[in-house]
């Protein structure tokens, strides 16, 4: 029996629709599954991060001890696989013998190595120094503001925490007190407690590139996420001398070979810097500064305070000319020029 031709159209309609159904429901089944493949093989980035921070804390943390004294408790890091750690001065205080406590437990006995407190480091040795994991020191200026740091060390005596922040900004100099400015500090978000001293600040390569060393204070209490650390830099320029030598020969800092305190005027207003000590033969003694004499002002910048002096002192560098504004006793006023010698021969 013959079909009419348009049962014929229509029956062929149906069949290239049938077909077109067909092969548009394998290409959505293809797509699909390609979508369903290409999901599953993105990573989330989240979790990447986490996973470095793992393996970061992993790596470092046999690297952080803590050190006990009479009188408190720091942290250190391991230097090299001879026993040497690095800490800072003020966890070794006066103490020449410690107890020195591995990330396993294990418990070893130190002695000091030598120290310097202008950049308030020091380095301690422990016996027997097999096995041993030194840390890795990374290149501090090669810092930029937002790299990301974690904080390893003892705060508050909990062994082996962790803190984590960014490179808040690289090269400030801070007054420690008692006359001590650190110079070039690296700045953190990551929270530096009592303890975390002398510990390590790490980069997401597992490099040591600062040793914790104080926290911001607003009056009696910690500035939350406002710490300091003394650059890896620093810290090798300093250790290798203290480990060669027990004494550092070059520290790289400006001095001016005198000792001051803050002048105050009658109305209680600091001044500038009385001059109270001169070293014989220095930078000072040779620009014709004694004791007696005010500084007011270096290149030009204010120096009202001891601190202020130290500061502008702690961005210049040896054998660099300085411009000191100096009032004698008898009221006249001077522009010396002086020849700034280095710190570790001051």
């Amino acid at each position: 029996m013959a079909l009419a031709p348009a049962i014929i159209v229509s029956l062929l309609f149906l069949a290239f629709a049938s077909s077109c159904s067909a092969a548009t429901s394998t290409k959505t089944s293809r797509a699909t599954s390609a979508k369903a493949s290409t999901t599953t093989t993105i990573s989330d980035p989240g979790r990447a991060l986490e996973r470095d921070f793992v393996r970061v804390v992993k790596t470092i943390r046999p690297s952080v001890v803590e050190i006990s004294t009479s009188t408190g408790l720091g942290s250190g890091v391991i230097y090299d696989t001879k026993g040497d750690i690095v800490t800072n001065a003020h966890v070794v205080g006066d103490a020449t013998s410690f107890t020195v406590s591995l990330s396993n437990g294990r418990r070893l006995t130190g002695r000091l190595i030598g120290l310097f407190a202008p950049d308030d480091l020091a380095v301690i040795r422990v016996s027997p120094a097999n096995g041993l994991k030194a840390a890795r020191l990374g290149n501090s200026s090669s810092l930029e503001v937002g790299d990301i740091v974690l904080a390893v060390g003892n705060p508050l005596g909990l062994s082996s925490s962790v803190t984590d922040g960014i490179v808040s900004f690289n090269g400030r100099d801070v007054s420690e007190g008692n006359g001590v400015v650190l110079a070039d500090l690296v700045q953190t978000s990551a929270a530096i407690n009592p303890g975390n001293s002398g510990g390590a600040l790490v980069n997401l390569s597992g490099q040591v590139i600062g040793i914790p060393t104080l926290a911001a204070t607003n009056g009696s209490s910690a500035a939350a996420g406002l710490g300091f650390a003394i650059p890896s830099n620093t810290v090798k320029l300093i250790a290798n001398q203290l480990i060669a030598h027990g004494e550092v020969t070059t520290a790289g800092r400006a001095a001016l070979g005198i000792n001051g305190a803050t002048a105050v005027s009658f109305a209680g207003e600091a001044i500038g810097v009385a001059v109270t000590a001169v070293q014989a033969n220095g930078p000072a003694e040779k620009a014709g500064i004694v004791v007696g004499d005010l500084i007011t002002a270096i290149n030009g910048t204010a120096t009202h305070e001891f601190t202020e002096l130290q500061t502008v002192l702690a961005r210049l560098k040896p054998a660099t000319r300085a411009t000191v504004s100096v009032t004698k006793s008898d009221g006249t006023q001077h522009q010396l020029t002086v020849v700034l010698a280095d710190l570790a021969s001051s």
